[in-house]
């Protein structure tokens, strides 16, 4: 792992992401993923997936394993079901963080169907479920599995960024559910129209514009899904224009590789 060097701003937009489409799901990959590779996009700092994903009511990720990732989900509308080979189930839906850590081993599956859940007096509905799923390296591999949820719906509505799943010291006690990564966090924003907050400074930083749009400081105007790679800078602000809008910010002190 090393340390940026140099400045850079590098603006994705939303439209050059890699796409997997088939009946029930539409995702867009920001990083190379599934059948679809790129060797000069394949990370970010410490970010190695970052998929926006749709899924159609009554269909989903049938169960499937994963092993030393840490893999955070944040839904955007909608809900999602999550089971896994340790006993956890339950629903997530908006302003409701979750972690799993793969570590060792972890099966488990996402859909879009909650009113098939046990004890469940919901009728069946019709929305789609969209949600952005990011995973990170953990610090070390072979950890014990995890998983934790948080509900940060009041930490959001106060305004500015809020630190919702993190590794880091200066997180520790706060709204965020934690990682294993000590060098890594991501914070949400929901910015009324106008507002604006300041984004941090760090060695890697990656910004994605979830809903609405947004002006950033010395780059313009950005679009619902487009996204901002940082390098060796930080500290601009990011303005919504035009409406409400939410963001997503990874702050990494790291990257994989050399």
């Amino acid at each position: 792992m090393t340390a940026a060097t140099t400045p850079r701003v590098d603006i994705r937009r939303a439209e050059d992401r890699l796409s997997t489409r088939i009946a029930w799901l539409d995702s867009k990959h920001s990083f190379s993923f599934g059948q679809h590779y790129d060797p000069d996009n394949t990370h970010h700092g410490m970010l190695l997936v970052h998929n926006d994903d749709i899924v159609s009511p009554g269909q989903g990720f049938d169960t499937h394993p994963h092993r030393d990732m840490e893999i955070v989900t944040w839904v955007l509308r909608g809900s999602l079901v999550h089971q896994d080979s340790m006993g956890h189930a339950g629903v997530i839906y908006p302003g409701l963080a979750q972690r799993m850590s793969a570590g060792t081993g972890i099966l488990h599956s996402e859909k879009n169907d909650s009113w098939r859940l046990a004890g469940s007096q919901s009728p069946e509905h019709s929305e789609p479920v969209r949600f952005i799923q990011m995973w990170v390296l953990p610090d070390e591999a072979g950890v014990r599995p995890g998983y934790e949820q948080l509900e940060v719906e009041d930490e959001l509505m106060r305004g500015g960024l809020v630190p919702v799943a993190s590794g880091m010291r200066k997180h520790r006690g706060g709204a965020a559910i934690s990682i294993n990564n000590a060098g890594a966090a991501l914070s949400v924003a929901r910015l009324r129209s106008g507002e604006s907050v300041t984004l941090p400074e760090a060695p890697y930083l990656h910004l994605f514009v979830a809903e609405g749009e947004a002006d950033l400081e010395g780059a313009g105007r950005l679009a619902e899904g487009d996204a901002v790679r940082f390098t060796a800078t930080g500290g601009q602000r990011l303005t919504a224009t035009g409406g409400p809008a939410e963001v997503l910010v990874w702050e990494m002190h790291e990257r994989l590789g050399g």
